[in-house]
């Protein structure tokens, strides 16, 4: 019981992020645990190194990279002028945001556009005269729906990708999830228009060109760009084609990385600005999650229940109210095991892959790219979203982001 108990205390510090006068980070809430069950002899130092998944850990180090470089050229901020400035007002500025930084979510994953599109939807939001809190939902929403469609958008579907059977990741995903993930995020609009509709006034907004401030670097982060899109498309070719080739998501992204790494040593400055403490969030976090599997306290809990755990009904149930106990990767690296052993069907995978990114909807907890937004949106500029203010509106829109998947999977 002590791992669960650990795992609950965790739950209450990431809601409340603060001890007395104290504030903490979700990086430090999560290390902290996974120091309470190893200290405790929980779990041993060899098994806690051995559940850390070196194939995640490795492919979000690639994107990072990639990430951090995108900033640090101002190849990102070309990017965003560039996507942006046919925005002519806040409507179509927040259709933009919801579009263009979900499809992208898919590709270079949810937690990297986080990381790098909090400080543009914030001068977005300075330059539309609008409050930052629309626009910060708008982009948290966009990157956990966004993410649903592919198999490299979160780390939790990148968990179900490598381990959970699933014949060619790229097409299934896209197959069974991309139509109600585009719907979904016109919902996401819907309901934005609809709780902050004194928001959205009818003022013209003006964009400036953003300029390049590393050219070199630039090309560099394009060429990688490129390289990611290149090495999918080889993915699923290999795949299609049923070709023998050890060809793990892991190496795509760090394949990709290969021309930023290399001018690293002329930076080294971006080095230190790469987000160390998601990874250390991440690498805490199995090491706590194994130590609660290893308790058998949630095994025994769905037994009991005598639950079809297969069925899609019972999967998205699970993935959303766990997932705000346990954060979606967590729970996937609990869940994805047990519908191995039932023999879950690819839907049943896809209903796991939707159901648990969704579930970052429903609160700030559910989803450590929630996190990461408001911590980087109250470091650089004082703007903040509650616990509530969230949930305010999250709770009904992962009703009907569920909806929607759930009705779509059933055509399967």
């Amino acid at each position: 019981m002590i791992p669960v108990i650990i795992l609950l205390v965790v739950f209450v510090l990431i809601a409340v992020r603060q001890v007395g006068s104290i504030k903490l980070q979700i990086w430090q809430i999560m290390l902290l645990g996974a120091l309470g069950v190893l200290l405790s002899g929980q779990i041993s130092p060899g098994e806690a190194l051995k559940s850390i998944n070196s194939d995640v850990m490795l492919f979000l180090l690639g994107v990072f990279i990639i990430g951090q470089a995108l900033e640090d050229s101002g190849y990102l901020s070309h990017l965003s002028y560039r996507l942006f400035r046919r925005a002519k007002s806040l409507d179509s500025l927040v259709l933009f945001i919801l579009f263009g930084t979900g499809i992208f979510s898919a590709l270079l994953m949810n937690d990297t556009l986080a990381i790098i599109g909090t400080p543009v939807v914030l001068s977005l939001a300075s330059k539309a005269n609008t409050q930052p809190k629309v626009l910060l939902l708008s982009l948290a929403f966009a990157v956990t729906i966004g993410s649903v469609m592919s198999p490299i958008g979160n780390p939790q579907n990148l968990l179900i990708a490598i381990h959970g059977n699933v014949t060619n990741p790229f097409v299934t995903f896209l197959r069974y999830l991309l139509l109600p993930t585009l719907l979904n995020l016109f919902l996401a609009y819907l309901l934005l228009r609809l709780f902050y509709r004194k928001q959205f006034h009818s003022k013209p907004l003006t964009h400036s060109p953003e300029a390049i401030k590393d050219p070199k670097l630039a090309i560099l982060s394009r060429i990688s760009l490129l390289l990611l899109a290149a090495l999918i498309l080889v993915k699923i070719v290999t795949v299609l084609l049923s070709l023998e080739i050890d060809f793990r998501l892991t190496y795509i992204a760090l394949i990709a990385a290969l021309p930023v790494i290399a001018f690293i040593p002329k930076r080294p400055g971006m080095l230190k600005r790469i987000d160390w403490y998601t990874l250390v969030f991440f690498a805490s976090m199995f090491v706590l999650m194994q130590s609660v599997w290893d308790s058998g306290v949630f095994q025994a809990a769905i037994a009991a229940a005598h639950l079809s755990l297969a069925s899609t009904g019972v999967i998205f149930t699970v993935s959303v109210l766990l997932s705000q106990l346990l954060s979606n990767v967590p729970l996937v690296a609990l869940y994805l095991p047990v519908l191995m052993q039932v023999g879950a069907s690819t839907k049943g995978m896809m209903a796991l892959a939707a159901g648990s990114t969704i579930a970052g909807n429903l609160t700030i907890i559910g989803a450590a790219s929630n996190v990461i937004i408001i911590q980087n949106a109250e470091k650089r500029s004082g703007a903040t979203l509650t616990f509530w203010e969230f949930a305010r509106m999250g709770m009904p829109l992962t009703v009907v982001n569920i909806a929607v998947y759930w009705l779509f999977l059933g055509l399967f």
